[in-house]
């Protein structure tokens, strides 16, 4: 039996209970399966006439009474979900708990998933963690399906993440990424983290673009590191084994205190959002500083004038901007992380990089933006870093407004789905050498993110594909484009490359990329 899961799940409970001696916690554990044992047997008694003559529930490991399959899960799931495809097909069930997990595994069923029954699967199974995280569940990734959901992704998408609005802050991306290239510069010679420093790039690049015009200096820079603090720390709850999600009817224990350490933690965000709000409005009414609109000026004015049908609440604007702060940092710095680590792994394709960067750019001068649409290998390599390392490896979770059936299979009304786009992407039924990084394989220009295609869709597909695309893309190319364009990158003396996934709901590398940047442009200025 793997109790890995399990570990994982109460090293998470809080530190007075670990404090417990062995025979304490004996006995504190025997009242928790008392309890658990009740509740089973009260879902039983309620469902017993329930089935009727509907299909059975996709194959699975046999689950034990109480806890399901807890048990045997591997903390690792983007690898221990493709091990049961092995022994169960394309389509599984776990029951975590008493909820139901299905497993999806094939680009034929992620189909029917995500295209065939997108809107039954639009919505989200929330998370006590991320519905605390995110004002109720009232941002883009966890709201349900409907007209309220449509109208805040329009807002995102028309009026913060639109080719023009991009365009229109390039200035602010090209300024905080030339800070980057410079800090890199003055440590020449020294080793650095390449993953942590392009998470604060993100992250000042984010905050500008949100309230640029109205936070300056000094007060920015103290900002961006108390941000990236509290980000890790709420990547890492949303990440967290929670009790309260697989026994609903615990929740009000509070057990682990996953969501008293996500109240505390979303209002730290939340009183920076009340300041900047505070300040933006302060600065509006006096007339300051319309020059220099930001989103949080965009988003401010678009509350003011909102349909009265489907107005648009103070609490739901914070709720955009938690998720422009977190789904706009974590996941393209660790996208970039891993393209490094696996560049530096594969000198070939460093120089191939190289070439197309010196005949389009040149060594006498620095990459803009304006240069990456003439650079099809490095579209090629972001597109492999995004096949072998997708950042969401189980996307976000979907779960059906009703019952319904997929691949000859029932899957019940509230079920949690895992489409493991991870193990799809590395099919070897699909790709050629699957696990070998091979950016060459994207030069016919066949693969793109529309999530047509169900064989490749590292940013989902269907009504809730990712709505962040064209910014990620924007931000993950100039920025790859910069460093390997600006120096040569080594491992320090006597260090080997560890390309180890740790598994979140955002992929990252397990050990931290650290190497030597080595200046590789002709002129000193350059790097200014």
């Amino acid at each position: 039996m793997s109790l890995k899961f399990f570990k994982s799940l109460f090293d998470s409970f809080p530190w007075p209970l670990q404090e417990l001696n062995i025979e304490q916690k004996g006995v504190l554990f025997s009242y928790f399966l008392g309890l658990l044992a009740l509740l089973y047997f009260l879902w039983l008694l309620i469902n017993k006439s329930k089935n009727g003559q509907q299909l059975p529930l996709p194959p699975g490991p046999k689950p034990l009474p109480l806890i399901g399959n807890l048990h045997s899960l591997d903390p690792e799931l983007h690898i221990y979900f493709p091990s049961l495809s092995k022994t169960y097909g394309p389509i599984c069930t776990l029951w975590l708990g008493k909820k139901v997990g299905i497993v999806i595994t094939s680009p034929a069923l992620a189909r029917e998933v995500l295209k065939d029954q997108d809107t039954i699967f639009a919505n989200r199974d929330v998370p006590a963690a991320g519905r605390e995280a995110t004002y109720g569940g009232k941002d883009i990734v966890w709201t349900p399906y409907g007209p309220k959901g449509r109208m805040l992704r329009k807002i995102c998408v028309r009026d913060m993440l639109s080719a023009s609005i991009l365009d229109s802050v390039y200035a602010l991306r090209r300024r905080e990424l030339r800070q980057t290239i410079n800090y890199f510069y003055n440590q020449v010679g020294s080793p650095v983290n390449i993953g942590e420093q392009m998470f604060l790039t993100m992250l000042n690049v984010i905050t500008n673009m949100l309230w640029g015009g109205t936070i300056k200096g000094e007060e920015r820079a103290s900002l961006g590191a108390e941000f990236r603090h509290a980000v890790s720390d709420l990547t890492g709850l949303l990440g967290t084994p929670n009790v309260s999600d697989f026994y609903p009817g615990l929740s009000w224990f509070y057990l682990q205190g996953v969501t008293k350490k996500m109240k505390v933690l979303v209002k730290s965000f939340d009183n920076i959002f009340e300041s900047m709000i505070e300040q933006r409005q302060k600065l509006d009414r006096n007339g300051v500083g319309q020059e220099s609109k930001d989103f949080l000026q965009v988003l401010l004015k678009l509350k003011d004038e909102a349909d009265a049908k489907m107005p648009l609440s103070m609490t739901e604007l914070k709720a955009l901007l938690m998720d422009m702060v977190t789904g706009g940092t974590d996941t393209t710095s660790n996208a970039v992380e891993f393209a490094m680590a696996e560049i530096t792994n594969k000198p070939d394709v460093m120089r191939k990089l190289q070439q197309e960067l010196e005949t389009v750019v040149g060594k006498d001068n620095i990459v803009e933006e304006s240069h990456i649409q003439q650079l099809p290998y490095l579209y090629a390599v972001m597109k492999e870093v995004l096949r072998i390392h997708p950042t969401l490896p189980l996307l976000v979770p979907h779960c059906p407004s009703e019952t319904c059936a997929v691949g000859g299979y029932t899957v019940p009304k509230g079920s949690r789905v895992f489409i493991n786009v991870w193990a799809i992407q590395r099919d070897p039924s699909i790709w050629k050498n699957p696990t070998e990084f091979h950016p060459e394989r994207f030069l016919d220009g066949k693969w793109d993110y529309s999530g047509n295609d169900f064989s490749y869709f590292p940013f989902g597909s269907g009504r809730r594909i990712c709505a962040g695309i064209a910014m990620a893309e924007r931000m993950f190319m100039y920025s790859l484009a910069s460093l390997i364009h600006s120096f040569d990158w080594k491992l320090p003396e006597g260090e080997t490359l560890d390309l180890t996934e740790k598994f979140g709901i955002v992929l990252k590398k397990k050990v931290p990329l650290v190497a030597l940047p080595v200046p590789r442009l002709s002129n000193p200025t350059l790097y200014e």
